[in-house]
């Protein structure tokens, strides 16, 4: 207890030094901002108490930017002006350049999903110029099989692929009655949207 009591202040600026680089290491947009956020703030207490005032000053900045853009991110989230939803072929280009790019991430969360197949339905979600999602749907009597549902690590925070399931209208006019996941899916957030677990997977009635 002695060492800590004669420490603590190193073990402040350390772990808010060791924060912020963990920080930097982050893919996902939000948590980066997050934690980068938590690290300034602590680097802002240890400054102060140093009485170290220009990087006191620094970091005060920083947690500002950081707040700035945390608030933004999170009020863009539900925001269907900000992801757009577009259906393309299943054998696009585009589409299989996206999926092979990112076939070893796909793979962590979806082990079942090879290819698309020829009679599957498929939408890209967008957020500006960047696709940052990718929905795979095999509809057959009245059902809709969720194949892919994959979002890319720097918005994985924000499950871009319910902007999809926002388009129900779509899918009702496509004859679908009935929205059914892959039990195989790792982390799914279907719960969230009003599905409801069955058989280990998650299903919508239309």
């Amino acid at each position: 207890m002695d060492w800590l009591t004669d420490h603590w202040l190193d073990i402040l600026g350390w772990g808010g030094s060791a924060l912020l680089v963990f920080s930097l290491m982050q893919a996902r947009v939000l948590r980066f901002r997050v934690l980068n956020l938590i690290a300034c703030l602590v680097l802002t207490a240890f400054n102060g108490l140093l009485e170290i005032w220009p990087m006191v000053a620094m970091n005060v900045v920083l947690c500002a930017i950081n707040i700035w853009f945390i608030v933004k991110l999170v009020g863009t989230r539900d925001d269907d002006t900000v992801f757009e939803v577009l259906e393309v072929r299943p054998d696009d280009a585009y589409l299989f350049h996206v999926l092979v790019g990112s076939s070893a991430d796909i793979a962590k969360f979806q082990p079942d999903f090879d290819a698309p197949g020829p009679d599957d339905t498929v939408y890209l979600v967008q957020k500006g110029q960047e696709t940052v999602g990718v929905v795979v749907l095999a509809i057959s009597d009245g059902t809709a099989r969720v194949r892919l549902d994959y979002v890319t690590p720097r918005f994985r925070d924000f499950s871009p692929g319910r902007f999809v399931w926002r388009r129900l209208g779509t899918l009702r006019e496509a004859g679908v009655r009935r929205v059914v996941t892959s039990p195989a899916m790792v982390a799914p957030y279907y719960a969230k949207l009003g599905f409801r677990p069955e058989d280990g997977a998650f299903v919508l009635e239309l």
